[in-house]
């Protein structure tokens, strides 16, 4: 691990949808982190119900009510936002922070909003000898505001929580941020719903899960001070009826236990996608393991070439070279279904080079 200030470097507002969209929808797309089978069509259901209702501004509580029972909160620790990417930019124009730390390789919002919020960011770099595992003691004692992954994007690194709460401090903002955890079978190494963590601030995504990113739903799980702080910051009205009902609707014991049967299902189909990739260990291309996320990181030679000969064979990856601490010898990979990921495969053998030279 090393720590840097985090000045210019990778475009940080780079996503996975850039792979896709301009494409016109002929891509398999193993760029986007969410599950490719949602939103299921009760969910679908529950949605259009809520379209009668729009000439009524938008009432939370039930919402929040049924978030904090899922985690067994009191309603005063629970903020529901349009995304955490909202909960992101509302903790950096909230926050009176004197040095922000940003642990990477993970997801670059948190570090983009900081940035545009006026606040000079620190980086802590895992490395990729160390298979991008968490050392809290590489994280300077004097930073005020932290931010790690758990699991990580891109890294799929889901990392002790043990480790992560040694990261607090007195004085010390602990962002969490657990969009992927409901991926991860029995949700272990988990934070949400835990209040002897000083500082700590966990935020979730239910886009991931539930296919819906286009309609911009998560939450944030804090001590009191901290939500009214974020709330203070919010518009007003910020997340729509329509996510309202998602929100409600995805914490329903029905929705919890279809998630865990999903995060089963990710885990063997990850198996399988681990399992195909190391057979081109002889051309160079190397998994992070263990990969616990519904995505992989691989590293392999020429990995801007042979993501261009993927697009050609109708494939979008997520390149690497984005992410703070990685390069462009670096991929992410989706996880996808068993038949998706062998035309996958197939298309890879195509794409690499013969040898890794």
């Amino acid at each position: 691990m090393r720590a840097e200030t985090g000045a210019g470097g990778p475009d940080l507002r780079h996503h996975g949808d850039a792979e896709v969209r301009d494409a016109g929808g002929d891509l398999v797309d193993l760029a986007v982190n969410v599950r490719a089978d949602t939103p299921p069509g009760w969910l679908r259901d529950r949605l259009a119900a809520s379209l009668g209702s729009l000439a009524a501004y938008p009432d939370g509580r039930a919402a929040r009510a049924a978030v904090a029972a899922r985690h067994g909160l009191p309603v005063e620790r629970v903020l529901l936002t349009a995304g955490s990417a909202e909960a992101f930019v509302l903790l950096a124009r909230a926050s009176k922070t004197r040095r922000p730390v940003v642990v990477h390789p993970q997801f670059t919002e948190p570090e983009a909003a900081l940035r545009d919020a006026g606040h000079t960011v620190d980086r802590v770099l895992l490395r990729a000898r160390d298979g991008f595992r968490l050392d809290p003691a590489a994280v300077p004692e004097d930073a005020d505001l932290v931010v790690v992954g758990n699991p990580t994007n891109p890294t799929s690194v889901l990392h002790p929580a043990a480790a992560i709460a040694a990261l607090a401090r007195p004085g010390r903002t602990l962002v969490v941020d657990e969009a992927f955890m409901d991926a991860v079978p029995g949700e272990r190494e988990a934070l949400a719903g835990r209040t002897d963590v000083p500082g700590l601030v966990v935020l979730r995504s239910l886009t991931k899960t539930w296919g819906l990113a286009g309609l911009r739903v998560g939450y944030v799980l804090a001590d009191p001070e901290t939500v009214a702080g974020l709330a203070r910051a919010q518009p007003l009205w910020p997340v729509s009826t329509p996510a309202l009902v998602a929100a409600e609707a995805c914490v329903a014991p029905r929705a919890l236990a279809e998630a865990a049967h999903a995060a089963h299902r990710v885990a063997a189909d990850r198996d399988r996608l681990v399992a195909g990739l190391a057979g081109f260990a002889g051309r160079g291309l190397r998994v992070v393991a263990p990969a616990e996320g519904p995505f992989l990181l691989i590293r392999l030679p020429q990995a801007t070439a042979v993501r261009r000969r993927l697009r050609d064979l109708g494939y979008a990856v997520r390149r690497g070279d984005t992410f703070p601490g990685l390069g462009a010898q670096w991929l992410r990979l989706a996880v996808r279904d068993r038949a998706t990921t062998d035309g996958f495969l197939h298309a890879l053998a195509r794409a690499l080079p013969e040898t890794d030279g």
